[in-house]
């Protein structure tokens, strides 16, 4: 359906601004016609008081002036919904190309096909993999083994379907990503990372609370600048989630001045890292590998196994799962408390693309009482929404009763969500903290525990995010 829009707009464009040039050109031709035949007069014979020659305006009529001046207007007779539609359309076709370009200009594309699982077809791959990986210029070191062959083997081959769908969401993310990643002065490549995080879904939920494309957990996500409470949680916000973790990449590489050891952290903490250096000796990710945490072992890896993916997905026959998310968005700047469903009831927009668009509103409510707040809507339905914003506004008595009072909102906002631990034999607080990324000191104050040593297997801890 979209390159059928794209092709009937394109169509309609091109069809329309022919015909005005053509009629404008014709137009100008005539004119040129009359303005020769009023040159081509008798010579004028000078007196005294010469009179000025002036060109015919016969023929020239009040509507031709009309016309002339309705094909100089750029917006072509089109409505603000048809002039939404061919930007959306413009817009979608451009990250097409934009996507389908860059495998085709930086990514050596080959045809080999390695299958089996002998010992044969395993070194046979293993030269293969190492190859292309070596093709990607990168200031992260992409190092190859048998650990990220087997992490390889598990994106292009035991899932294809699931990197089909981070393919599909990649078009709609990783530009914003890049961009972002560009203007920081940062290794693009670190766009993998919300792949081994969150698969590029923004409602990811770790078992450890960590949410979000980029896995934030709430004391981490705050000190970054993370608006977190009942009503907004901005670990979900892509954009707002993607500086924060560029502040928190740019201040790990700071601490390191090694991309692999600055993604380890990134997965399991510098207090770890710190650890499994001073145990190992080693300044680098292979170095301390076998002092790090085991879930983080493998973080690495699978890294430069999501790297490896997305750029030779093609090589795999993984074709993109078209996303739900609609590629071309615009946003609106909401100064007055609304729900969701004030939009998805007044425009046509279904509550689950604003949800998807918007995923940071936890209760689909924008709580704004003291600053604006932004509403990512489809390119298309941005005039729509202009057209009908007061009738959207007037709905809230429907959707917000229980909100419309500013303190109830306020109370809503400042609620903290709690989370609850039961200790295992051999755990201990540190870990316990490093766990839910939060500080022993926190942990202890939360429940009044005195000594950090004096803890029982089966006590509740009450952890606050």
């Amino acid at each position: 359906m979209k390159r059928i829009l794209l092709l009937l707009l394109t169509a309609t464009l091109t069809l329309q601004t022919a015909e005005a040039a053509d009629g404008l050109f014709n137009r100008k031709k005539k004119e040129r016609k009359r303005k020769r035949k009023t040159e081509q007069v008798e010579p004028v014979k000078v007196t005294a008081e010469p009179q000025p020659i002036t060109a015919s305006t016969e023929g020239v009529t009040e509507a031709d002036t009309v016309k002339v001046e309705a094909v100089n207007d750029i917006t072509l007779n089109l409505t603000a919904e048809q002039a939404d539609s061919l930007v959306a359309a413009w817009h979608e076709f451009r990250q097409e190309i934009k996507y389908e370009e860059f495998f085709r200009q930086f990514i050596l594309a080959d045809t080999v096909i390695i299958e089996g699982t002998d010992s044969t077809a395993i070194a046979r791959k293993d030269a293969l993999y190492r190859e292309r990986l070596g093709h990607l210029a990168s200031p992260i070191p992409l190092a190859y083994n048998g650990v990220v062959r087997a992490l390889i083997t598990r994106y292009v081959e035991t899932y294809p379907d699931t990197m089909g769908r981070i393919l599909g969401l990649s078009k709609y993310y990783f530009p914003m990503i890049e961009d972002k990643l560009l203007a920081a002065d940062l290794p693009i490549e670190l766009r993998a990372l919300p792949i081994i995080e969150s698969a590029l879904q923004t409602n990811a939920v770790s078992r450890a609370g960590a949410v979000g494309l980029w896995q934030f957990m709430p004391s981490t996500g705050k000190s970054y600048g993370l608006e977190i409470n009942s009503l907004v949680d901005e670990r979900r916000d892509p954009i707002r989630a993607t500086e924060a973790a560029i502040r928190f990449m740019k201040d790990l590489y700071r601490i390191y001045g090694d991309w692999t050891l600055a993604i380890a952290a990134y997965n399991c903490g510098p207090g770890n890292v710190n650890k499994a250096i001073a145990r190992s000796g080693g300044n680098t990710f292979w170095n301390i590998y076998d002092y790090l945490p085991r879930e983080t072992r493998g973080y690495m890896p699978a890294f430069i196994a999501a790297t490896y993916a997305f750029n030779y997905h093609r090589e795999h026959q993984i074709k993109p799962i078209e996303s739900p998310i609609p590629l071309a968005v615009d946003t609106i700047q909401v100064r007055r408390v609304m729900h969701l469903q004030q939009v998805a009831s007044t425009i046509d927009v279904d509550i689950e693309t604003l949800r998807l668009l918007n995923p940071q509103y936890r209760k689909d409510i924008i709580p704004a009482t003291t600053k604006p707040y932004t509403l990512v809507l489809p390119q298309r339905r941005i005039n729509d929404y202009l057209a009908h914003e007061t009738e959207i506004m007037a709905k809230d008595s429907l959707y917000l009763k229980e909100f419309l009072n500013p303190v109830n909102l306020e109370k809503s906002r400042q609620e903290k969500s709690i989370v609850y631990h039961r200790i295992k034999r051999g755990e201990t607080l540190g870990g316990i903290a490093r766990k839910y990324r939060v500080t022993v000191k926190q942990l202890m104050r939360w429940n009044n525990i005195k000594n950090a040593a004096r803890i029982r297997e089966g006590q509740r801890l009450r952890i606050e995010k």
